[in-house]
C-alpha cells in the first residue's frame, strides 16, 4: 500500500539524504509521490548536479532548488543573496508555489535548531517552511503561485536528547556545540534499516562533502556496522504536538 506523498524541504545538498533519506526513500518504494525543495545552491553547479543523483537513488524526482546562497559559500550562487539575507516573503512565496504544485500529504523540514549542528541555513529553512506549510492553503496568500492547498501535516527532523548523547561524538566534529530536543517531544521514530542502503548511496553521491572531509565524508570511513548503528533511525517531531502520548512508528 502507498504511503502519503511526501515533499522534504531542505537547507544544503545532502541534508535531504542525511535528515531524511531512509524516508524519502520507504515512500518511494511503496509508490507514493516524493520532491525536495533546497532552498540554497544554484543549477549548474557542481552540488546540484550531486543533488539530482541523490535524489534519483532516493526516488525523490528532479531537484527543485531555489538557488539562494549558502551563508558560508558565496559561489554557491552566484549573483544571488544568501538565504539568510533574502526577503522573507520572496522566499515563501516560492515555496508556496512549490508546495501548491506537487500539493503533498505531508512536508518535512528541518527543526527550530535546525538539526544537531544549529546552522543557520538550517534554522531559516524551518522558518520558511512553517510558514509556508500556513499560507499555501490561504487562497489571498500569494495567488499567483496557485491553487490552495493544505498539506495534512509538517514533521521536523530532529535528534532526541537520549541519541544525541549516543551519536553525536559521531556525527559531529570535535568541540562544537549540538542540539537536540527532549526524548517526549518525538513523534515519529522511523526504523529506515530497510532502506539504509539506499540512503547510504544518496550520502555518497555528494561527492563534494565527501572530498572535503564533511559529514557524508566521515560517515563513509566508517565500518558498515557503524554506519548502520548511526543512521538507521530517522527521528521527528510533529508540528504542533511537541509531547505525543507515544512515537508512530511511520510518518
Amino acid at each position: 500500500m502507498s504511503l502519503p506523498s511526501l515533499l522534504g524541504v531542505f537547507a544544503h545538498p545532502d541534508d535531504e539524504s542525511l535528515s531524511a533519506g531512509g524516508v524519502l526513500a520507504q515512500h518511494a518504494a511503496s509508490g507514493a509521490r516524493t520532491a525536495v525543495v533546497t532552498a540554497t545552491w544554484a543549477e549548474g553547479t557542481p552540488r546540484d548536479g550531486e543533488l539530482a543523483e541523490a535524489l534519483r537513488v532516493l526516488g525523490a524526482g528532479k531537484p527543485r532548488l531555489l538557488g539562494y546562497a549558502d551563508a558560508h559559500v558565496p559561489h554557491s550562487a552566484p549573483d544571488q543573496p544568501r538565504l539568510c539575507d533574502a526577503p522573507l516573503d520572496d522566499v515563501v512565496r516560492e515555496l508556496v508555489g512549490h508546495i501548491r504544485e506537487f500539493r503533498p500529504d505531508v512536508v518535512i523540514t528541518h527543526d527550530a535548531h535546525g538539526g544537531l549542528t544549529g546552522h543557520p541555513d538550517h534554522v531559516h529553512t524551518h522558518r520558511v517552511t512553517v510558514l509556508a506549510v500556513q499560507a499555501a492553503n490561504w487562497r489571498h496568500l500569494y495567488p499567483e503561485a496557485g491553487d490552495p492547498w493544505q498539506p495534512r501535516d509538517l514533521y521536523l527532523a530532529t535528534h532526541p536528547d537520549s541519541a544525541a548523547r549516543e551519536l553525536g561524538g559521531q556525527l559531529m566534529r570535535p568541540g562544537l556545540a549540538s542540539y537536540s530536543v527532549p526524548d517526549e517531544w518525538i513523534g515519529a521514530a522511523v526504523d529506515v534499516s530497510p532502506w539504509l542502503g539506499t540512503k547510504l548511496r544518496a550520502i555518497a553521491a555528494h561527492h563534494t562533502e565527501v572530498a572535503r572531509g564533511a559529514l557524508p565524508g566521515r560517515l563513509a570511513a566508517y565500518p558498515f556496522a557503524e554506519r548502520a548503528r548511526l543512521l538507521s533511525t530517522e527521528w521527528f517531531i510533529r508540528h504542533g504536538d511537541p509531547s505525543p502520548a507515544s512515537p508512530r512508528s511511520s510518518l
